[in-house]
């Protein structure tokens, strides 16, 4: 048995209260976002597509390959999100 003040692993500060309600106040959930256009999410998700293409060949390079598959399917991801909806909306 240890002799002296004992601690909790893993116990995390304690937070005033308020904390959360004042937060919500803050940011609305109905504030409206920033209109962003179809060719600006468009070229931010081929960015994304691009760079993480990258990284999982750098990966399959360093002979990492269950690190590549994690970022062929973030790239999967994106590549999805640059295809048109089916349904055409």
């Amino acid at each position: 048995m240890q002799n002296g003040p004992t601690t909790t692993q893993g116990a995390r500060p304690n937070r005033p209260a308020g904390s959360y309600a004042a937060r919500s106040k803050r940011w609305p959930s109905n504030a409206s976002r920033p209109d962003s256009t179809n060719s600006q999410s468009a070229q931010s998700a081929q960015r994304s597509y691009e760079r993480y293409l990258a990284l999982a060949r750098a990966e399959v390079q360093n002979g990492n390959t269950i690190g590549a598959e994690n970022y062929y399917q973030h790239a999967e991801h994106y590549f999805r999100s640059m295809r048109p909806d089916p349904d055409g909306s």
